[in-house]
């Protein structure tokens, strides 16, 4: 998709790799242990909800290089902690190591995207 075709954040390929990482994320960490429930859950599903958020934020930022950059690594710093959470998830046997690299993988996507608009943020800017 052409970036000029893109009227909204959730027309972004990164923010629809993000969101459903974040309801994969959601569906698999409804069966983390209940002592996890306020620490390994809330993290994990909070940081790849963020994700999603601060990617939303950014998007409506546009017209403010600096603004729209700033939020782009809050986005970059959220995923990165999503990936930590996968491994511990995944260490503690609470997903499956299979599935745990799939979800990874989708977050090394959704930086790969986020570095790329980071490194070259003019063709996202608004310019009026």
């Amino acid at each position: 998709m052409n970036k000029e075709a893109i009227k909204d954040h959730k027309n972004l390929g990164i923010y629809k790799i993000a969101f459903e990482a974040a309801m994969k994320i959601f569906e698999l960490s409804k069966k983390f242990p209940v002592e996890e429930r306020y620490s390994l859950t809330d993290q994990i599903r909070r940081s790849s909800r963020s994700v999603c958020a601060n990617l939303a934020e950014a998007w409506r930022k546009r017209r403010y290089e600096a603004a729209f950059i700033t939020k782009l690594n809050d986005c970059e710093a959220e995923a990165a902690e999503t990936q930590t959470w996968i491994e511990f998830a995944v260490k503690c046997n609470y997903i499956h190591v299979e599935v745990g690299r799939e979800v990874y993988a989708n977050y090394n996507q959704v930086l790969s995207g986020l570095v790329n608009m980071i490194n070259n943020p003019s063709p996202w800017l608004r310019n009026h």
